[in-house]
């Protein structure tokens, strides 16, 4: 069952008083009782309120076979270029692809039109190693950021490798800091990270690679993921700066949760400007996904315990009809003819004839009380909540 986010401090963040409906000389009391209730923009990538959750638009089965007839999946991160109509996957696949798709404001009403194939690979001044697995992705210009999945061995080092996204040359290939490096009872798990990429961009401040692990690092609690910054160069085409370590991250209660992606969104005076996307395996077949809204994870000192942060709201993706599948990925899609901004989901077939490559597309909901783009509205009316969505505590 729904629980409406009443009395959470997220909740009155999206509530102003306005003062220009004040008439005449009045005290504060009745300015308040008398004045006007008027809903804040909402942010672009967030059901308004939070528990309208949000509305599956339409959903595909990739090819398994590109154009000359490889095998195409394993997509495990996306990045949507909204001027060029163009979604690029991460293929997790043994040596690393981009694989592009174009006609993204038509999904589910016409084919995708392929755009080719990027093979990622050595380049002058940096190598690859025999095999690489690809979990998150950031186009930044001329560059391709990837995080690339450990397994505890020299030979699949976990990494975070800088690519030229038109050629597919390596370019930086940046080692994880000691922490999250193997050793007895400390550093990644195999196959557990880094997993998520996102680019966090805010007025006036450098921009910031977000790195986070898919569960928690051997040494930590379980039931938490550890974050890293990555402080980018002025151009797209300087380095990258020493990682920072950030608040973590809290997972849901139980075995085999994981993250498996996140998304910054565009600056807005919110307390929760991240999306996360959470995966469940389940022997034999069961999966079970959901969305989460989190804060801004701030910096920490290195060595530090700090207490996770918690999701402000948590959507089950299965209740509004998402296939249940490995999703991983996620990025900001096309607009809707009615203005409503979308958001774009991949799955990972981990290429077995058992599972697919979906491509999905949410839209968030919004109830009439809540001011669309350049209009405003007055209004006490307000939209259910969603089936599946279910809001937390704010976080201290």
């Amino acid at each position: 069952m729904a629980q409406l986010p009443s009395a959470s401090k997220f909740d009155r963040s999206w509530v102003f008083l306005d003062a220009s409906e004040r008439q005449g000389p009045m005290g504060i009391f009745d300015w308040i009782v008398q004045a006007m209730v008027v809903h804040t923009p909402p942010p672009p990538l967030l059901p308004c309120p939070l528990s309208a959750g949000w509305e599956l638009v339409g959903e595909v089965r990739l090819p398994r076979l590109d154009g000359a007839g490889q095998p195409s999946g394993g997509f495990s991160a996306a990045t949507y270029r909204a001027d060029r109509d163009e979604l690029w996957l991460l293929s997790d696949a043994p040596l690393g692809q981009l694989v592009g798709w174009g006609g993204l404001g038509e999904l589910g009403k016409a084919p995708l039109r392929p755009l080719g194939v990027v093979h990622l690979r050595s380049g002058k001044s940096a190598n690859l190693p025999q095999s690489m697995d690809g979990e998150g992705l950031v186009l930044q210009g001329k560059r391709a950021w990837v995080a690339s999945e450990g397994r505890r061995s020299p030979e699949r080092p976990p990494q975070l490798l800088g690519f030229n996204r038109r050629s597919g040359e390596l370019e930086l290939a940046m080692p994880m800091p000691a922490e999250w490096q193997p050793a007895p009872g400390q550093g990644l798990a195999s196959n557990s990270g880094p997993e998520s990429l996102t680019l966090v961009q805010r007025q006036g401040k450098p921009a910031v690679l977000l790195m986070a692990a898919e569960s928690a690092l051997l040494q930590d609690p379980p039931g938490q993921v550890r974050v890293l910054g990555w402080p980018l160069g002025t151009s797209t085409e300087s380095g990258v700066g020493d990682p920072k370590p950030l608040q973590p991250l809290r997972l849901p209660q139980g075995d085999g949760w994981g993250l498996t992606d996140l998304l910054a969104l565009p600056e807005a005076p919110l307390e929760a400007p991240l999306l996360g996307l959470q995966r469940r395996f389940q022997a034999p077949d069961q999966w079970s996904n959901q969305l989460v809204s989190y804060p801004l994870p701030k910096p920490i000192t290195p060595r530090a315990k700090a207490a996770p942060l918690s999701p402000l709201m948590i959507w089950d993706l299965k209740a509004i009809g998402l296939s249940s599948d490995n999703w991983e990925a996620i990025t900001p899609g096309p607009p809707l003819e009615d203005g409503r901004p979308t958001l774009l989901l991949a799955s990972d077939d981990n290429f077995s004839p058992f599972q697919a490559n979906h491509l999905a597309r949410l839209a968030p909901r919004r109830s009439a009380a809540c001011r669309p783009w350049g209009r405003t509205h007055s209004s006490t009316e307000s939209i259910k909540p969603a089936q599946g969505a279910q809001s937390l505590s704010t976080p201290r």
